[in-house]
């Protein structure tokens, strides 16, 4: 099938606002694909090449994409760099520039779906020597043969950035009309493969009976379930009748996968840090049994027995080179919560059921394994879950969790049979969309920094501009990533791709017609930039507004 197709599909998605009619525009699309086109636009349509727990990404920058355009329409980078700073986005200025287009291919073929995306496979395949320029000729290979339109939406999808209001909810909802498939049952196919493409396959050829066979498989990670925030130990416990509390680290939350020999290790971003963890995994193959299974825990870093702050985590978890020296400085404890999967799912298993076969199967004689500390709640001891609290906050960790025993693992979900009681006031993880040149001590850096949440259609409305909370340190990061991820400038302000995250509080929620939420936070302070987190982990519209309510 012509890429063109779905190039236009994509102008459809993006010219229109409603999600009805976005969904209906795919649905429409992907009943008429055979399987090999349904697969690849099951993650195109998102903006991918790879499904979301795949550790693989194109990891193109725009730098160099903007050389490959130059070079395809026959101009200097320069000129293309001053286009996108007038238009703000890759894509609208690759049409501005390929409708001027000095240059023609001759004898080019029509990009079909197929050439495009295994040419952007490819580009994850290069490395060593030469790789840029290899990866150039890629690039510009498609370049070369595009329309206007077709490079607009070639050169977003190859800097991950799409921009056509369609979230993984969208290609749900679509899906379940184009096979007449009950959405509960998408749903539920999705939190356990974490594959729309292979879910749009499935749908497409073996109906709702192959969806539900559809299970998770010790390899491929699932989102986590996530929590709310508590209103309070006793009204929790009353609404929930027997909950399993336990303390809430401060650390890196993590999936640890075992199939046969091979043991991985993912973040609640689904990314792949094995290798960065060699004494976990050591430990996990020591003290847990050989068998598939997969285990959900926190990993923090302790000197003295006292937990360092995030921060420390975070750099180890991140470093590449050295760890031997690092597992050295910065030791790490896994505490362990829940038990996803023991050589079948367990995830419809009610809770207390999960955490009796985690302590059956987990020797804790190590210092680096652990189970998470617990006591089970009830209107009647209350008092040991305000202890539990107070003793968590006193070793240095956050709060604790409160989690409804009798429910199953719900990936993905934010919902009230999970909660977290924190000592500090609740934060809203966001993303910086722009920034303002600060003054005075100030002008060297980006000074304020103007943050956004994701609405039901994944697209980002802006909430709150954040000055405060910010050392030169910090301060000097964040400017030098402003610059990186610039896209336009005027004047003292300045628009800029969204990849930064920061972890922002609050001293209230008020309504304002200033920012695109309807919302605007008082008193916004970062408490920390969240390396850890990419776009998809921001906070939401609905949490925001749940929040105020």
């Amino acid at each position: 099938m012509k890429y063109q197709k779905l190039v236009d599909v994509y102008n459809q998605l993006e010219e229109n606002s409603k999600r009805l009619e976005k969904t209906r525009i795919l649905s429409d699309f992907i009943k008429e694909l055979d399987d090999e086109t349904l697969s690849k636009v099951g993650l195109l349509i998102l903006g991918r090449v790879f499904p979301a727990w795949s550790d693989k990404e194109l990891g193109i920058g725009s730098k160099l994409v903007m050389e490959a355009v130059a070079k395809a329409v026959g101009t200097t980078v320069d000129k293309v760099e001053d286009e996108l700073r007038e238009q703000g986005d890759i894509g609208l200025a690759s049409v501005n520039l390929f409708s001027k287009k000095s240059q023609t291919t001759f004898f080019s073929q029509p990009l079909t779906i197929k050439f495009v995306f295994d040419n952007l496979i490819k580009l994850t395949t290069i490395s060593g020597s030469k790789s840029t320029s290899r990866k150039i000729s890629i690039i510009l290979e498609l370049l070369s043969q595009a329309s206007a339109t077709e490079a607009k939406y070639l050169t977003r999808t190859i800097t991950e950035e799409l921009r056509i209001g369609v979230g993984e909810g969208i290609v749900r909802d679509a899906i379940a009309e184009a096979f007449n498939i009950d959405k509960d049952i998408i749903d539920r196919a999705h939190m356990l493969t974490n594959d729309l493409a292979l879910i749009a396959v499935v749908a497409k050829n073996e109906g709702e009976d192959g969806l539900k066979k559809l299970t998770l498989t010790p390899g491929k990670p699932v989102k986590p379930m996530l929590a709310q925030l508590s209103e309070g130990i006793e009204p929790s416990i009353k609404m929930m009748g027997l909950a399993i509390c336990e303390t809430k680290y401060d650390g890196i939350r993590l999936q640890v996968h075992r199939n046969k020999d091979e043991i991985n290790i993912f973040t609640r971003r689904l990314e792949n840090i094995t290798e960065a963890m060699p004494e976990i995994v050591k430990a996990v193959d020591e003290y847990l049994p050989h068998v598939n299974y997969i285990v959900e825990g926190e990993v923090i870093a302790t000197r003295d027995g006292k937990p360092l702050s995030f921060q420390n985590i975070l750099h180890r978890v991140r470093r590449k080179y050295n760890i031997e020296e690092a597992i050295e400085n910065v030791p790490l404890k896994l505490f362990l919560f829940d038990l996803l999967y023991f050589r079948k799912s367990m995830i419809d298993e009610p809770l207390l059921k999960r955490r009796k076969k985690l302590e059956e199967i987990v020797d804790t004689s190590s210092e680096e394994i652990n189970l998470s500390k617990m006591v089970k709640g009830t209107i009647d001891n209350i008092h040991e879950v305000e202890e539990l609290f107070k003793t968590s906050i006193e070793e240095g960790h956050e709060g604790i969790m409160i989690k409804d025993s009798k429910e199953p693992y719900i990936p993905g979900l934010r919902g009230k049979k999970m909660l977290k009681y924190k000592a500090e006031p609740e934060t809203l993880d966001v993303v910086v969309v722009g920034g303002t040149h600060g003054i005075g001590k100030r002008k060297d850096f980006i000074g304020s920094y103007l943050v956004a949440l994701r609405d039901e259609n994944d697209d980002l409305k802006t909430v709150a501009h954040v000055a405060t909370g910010l050392d030169d340190d910090t301060l000097k990061y964040l400017t030098k990533k402003m610059e990186e991820y610039k896209l336009s400038e005027k004047g003292t302000k300045v628009t800029v791709e969204p990849k930064i995250i920061l972890e922002i509080g609050f001293s209230e929620i008020v309504k304002s017609p200033e920012y695109e939420t309807g919302f605007s936070l008082r008193f916004p302070v970062v408490k920390r930039v969240r390396k850890d987190k990419g776009l998809g982990d921001i906070d939401t519209v609905e949490r925001l507004i749940s929040m105020y309510k």
